[in-house]
Parts: C-alpha cells; structure tokens; sequence
C-alpha cells in the first residue's frame, strides 16, 4: 500500500469518525466530543448548522466567564440542549447569552444555570471557538437515516429491543460482524478476478479484531453513559401542602420511591451524588439486576420561603462487570475511571484472545487463478487422509 492509499484511508477513517461522532451524540442528547448549532444565536462565532469540538464537563475543568458551553435549558430554545456563551456568575448560577443576542438568557426567563446542567464546554484553542463549517446538515440526515433504520429492523424482528439507545449499542456491534463477513464472502465469490500471480496484500488480522474490540467497548460506553447524567426535580416551597412530592409545605421534607430499570441483560450498579442541598437519594450505590428494576428513596426538602426550587442530583451507572468494591474505589477517585476499567476488561481480552485465534497475519483474498479459501478448506476436508497425502486420480 503507498502513501497516497495510507493518506486516503486515515482521511476516510477520520471522515467517518467525525459522522458518527456527531450522530452518537445527537441519538443520546449528549455531546460526543463534537457538536453543531441549529440556530443563529451564536453567530458570527458558530453559524447555523456549524459543528464545533465539544469537551465533556467532567474533564473540562472549571466554566468561566467567556467559555462556550453546551447546558440543558428550561426555558429557552424549548428547553433542549442550548449552546450560549457565559458572561456572569451569581450566587444561583452561571448568566448566559448567545454571542447573536443583546440580552442574557435569564432576561428571557431561562433560570441562572447551574454547574450540573452543563455538559460541554466548547474548545477554544488561541481564545477561539473551532467551528467545523456544515457538520450539522451532515449529521441531521445521518440520524434520519439510522432512525429509519432501526424502525425497520425492529418491525422485521418484531422487537423493540433494536430501538433507542442500547438498540444502537447492539447494532453497532452487530453491524461490525455482518460487514467484515460480507467482506469475507464479497472477496471470496468475486467474478472479476485479475489473471496476476500475485496476491491481494490482504487485510491485517491485529486490525481486524480492533475493529470489533473498539464496536465491544463503543457498546459499552453507550449503555453506561446513556443512562447517566443530572436528574432536575422542581419543587415548589408552599404554603400549604399537597398531593404528590413536587409541592410541599415550607419548611418540611417529603419522601417518594425512585425506580431505576435495566433492560439489559448484565446487572448495573448505580451511584447517586446530590448536587443541590434539599434533596437526598438513599441508599447511594444501588445494583440493578439484568432485566429488572430496583428501588431507592428520594427525599424533597422546601426551604422556609415560598417559590419555586430546582434541586439536581447526578446518576452514574455501570455495567457489573467487576467486583462491586473495585467499581465503588474507582468512582471515589473519578465517575469516569470506572468505565474505562470496565472498557479495558472488555476490549483488551477480547482483541488479545482474536489475535491468538485468529494469528498476526493478514487475510487474502487469491487471484483467479488462485482458488478460494474456502475451496482450500474444502478440498483439504475432501482430500487429506490420516498420513496427511491425498489420493491419486482414478483415471
């Protein structure tokens, strides 16, 4: 392979990197490193449709005053996912404001924004938003895509278990075998091979099984962090009591039970952080059994003054795959070293026990000349005998 086939593919895996990153994030309403803007609010800097290098909260660092962030509104832009400039801090939160607009998003009735509802904040290398001209038109038509998709296979199967988030978990690994098997049959059963000696260079083996080690760990990554992220309960602090525990009387505490469910087959354990001070979540660390569901108990407290509060607690969820303790020790250092330990256990095992099945070397496909692998594998089932000679011809 020369340098201009390397260049060529490291730019098409890059290209489909870049889509698919866009597409994930989309389908899990969370940034994947990159996103894009739908509207002209923070124009000049990111225009309509632009994308732009998102850097998840948890590793971002501390937001502020001019970072770019990506948050999860009340109020404007229909209470989704919004993408404004900070310009001020008060003592309930971050003020925020599109670079397009002259007034903040707390004089349009979006409540101050707190730390717990941002989940990107946007690169900006030399002081600078990197906005990626046209991502978003690219990305609106791939999710349509994969949401037909999806629709179609679960209509086929007549299950809903291909649909949503873990749906596409399932089919992003699926997805890898079937195109390296249609690879496989495609070179194999090619009509138009070339009469040369010589051999295709094939396909590197140790490349191969990280493709479907990476598939593994992405599907992992996706059923842990869909799951996960800030709860918002809004409590209005009343006079008087009433049904239900988003309206309490000022000055007392309510409690409700909190169902957690788990469609997957592996059990999950969840970790609970409250980041507002009225509200509690009890136990903090409950497992949730494959395909079932588990209890917890969430506690409201209503200040003394009358109005309405947002209390926020964090949820992080992850696949049971190693010791309760050890999950429980990595999350007290960082909520993302436990899905990092749990990637590793999963792809480094899986791609070292392919190599070893499968050998270091690469796949080939023959000329025509040549016959298939599968007439060798054939033909050694047909023809080999005990002392491993075949047999002469009849004739």
């Amino acid at each position: 392979m020369g340098v201009r086939e390397i260049i060529l593919s490291i730019v098409e895996v890059g290209v489909v990197l870049v889509v698919f990153s866009f597409v994930l994030g989309a389908v899990l309403g969370q940034p994947i490193f990159l996103s894009y803007v739908t509207s002209g609010s923070m124009q000049p800097t990111i225009d309509t449709g632009d994308g732009f290098v998102a850097v998840p909260s948890a590793v971002a660092g501390p937001v502020t005053e001019g970072d770019v962030v990506v948050f999860r509104a009340e109020e404007v832009n229909d209470g989704k996912l919004t993408t404004h400039r900070v310009v001020g801090e008060t003592e309930r939160g971050l003020l925020t404001k599109g670079d397009n607009s002259q007034f903040t998003d707390q004089a349009n009735d979006e409540p101050p924004v707190k730390r717990t509802q941002i989940v990107a904040v946007a690169w900006q290398p030399g002081g600078a938003v990197l906005a990626i001209p046209g991502a978003g038109l690219l990305v609106s038509g791939s999710q349509s895509v994969l949401t037909s998709i999806q629709r179609q296979i679960a209509a086929i199967l007549g299950t809903s278990s291909v649909l949503g988030i873990q749906g596409l978990a399932y089919l992003l690994v699926a997805l890898s075998f079937l195109a390296y098997a249609a690879d496989l049959v495609w070179r194999d059963g090619k009509k138009e091979r070339t009469r040369e000696t010589s051999r295709n260079p094939g396909t590197n083996a140790r490349l191969v099984m990280a493709v479907f080690a990476g598939a593994l760990v992405l599907a992992a990554t996706v059923t842990m962090v869909a799951p996960s992220g800030p709860r918002e309960f809004g409590v209005v602090s009343a006079e008087f009591d009433s049904s239900g525990i988003r309206v309490i009387e000022t000055g007392t505490t309510e409690s409700a039970t909190y169902t957690l469910s788990n469609g997957g087959t592996i059990p999950m354990v969840t970790y609970f952080e409250p980041t507002t001070d009225r509200i509690d979540v009890q136990p903090r660390e409950v497992v949730i059994p494959g395909q079932s569901a588990a209890n917890a108990t969430l506690t409201l407290s209503a200040p003394p003054e009358t109005g309405y509060y947002r209390q926020y607690v964090v949820e992080h969820r992850y696949l049971l795959l190693l010791p309760q303790s050890t999950i429980r020790s990595l999350y007290e250092v960082h909520p993302w070293l436990p899905i990092l330990a749990i990637d590793a256990l999963l792809g480094i095992p899986f791609y070292l026990t392919g190599v070893f099945l499968v050998g270091t070397g690469r796949f080939h496909s023959r000329s025509r000349d040549g016959p298939s692998r599968f007439e060798r594998l054939q033909s050694r089932l047909r023809y080999s005998e005990p002392d491993g000679r075949r047999p002469r011809n009849a004739d």
